[in-house]
């Protein structure tokens, strides 16, 4: 009995290999716990910009020029992230412009 104990190779190895699991997989969840913490942390999108109303502004006009492609879409978002019910703006309100 004792002979065989002494030719079993796996006995050691496996406890080895499971260590060695182990801190893979903890190398691997920290790598992916910092990626995520350093990707949102990120301000890829840039500063806030705000927009001051002028006389003559309008919605449509504000789109066009801060945006490039469809108006409409534009001015959803603005509505959107400035709480607008509706497309009445007054001159020297201030407005979000979202990226």
């Amino acid at each position: 009995m004792s002979a065989s104990r002494s030719l079993d190779t796996n006995a050691c190895s496996c406890v080895r290999y499971e260590h060695m699991f182990g801190k893979v997989l903890l190398i691997a969840v920290s790598a992916l716990v910092i990626w995520g913490v350093v990707a949102h942390a990120s301000s890829g999108a840039g500063p806030e910009r705000m927009y001051v109303v002028k006389p003559h502004d309008t919605l449509w006009s504000i789109a066009a020029e801060n945006y490039g492609g469809d108006p409409r879409q534009a001015i959803w978002k603005l509505q959107q992230a400035n709480h607008l019910a509706g497309a009445t703006i007054v001159p020297g309100e201030r407005l979000h412009l979202p990226g």
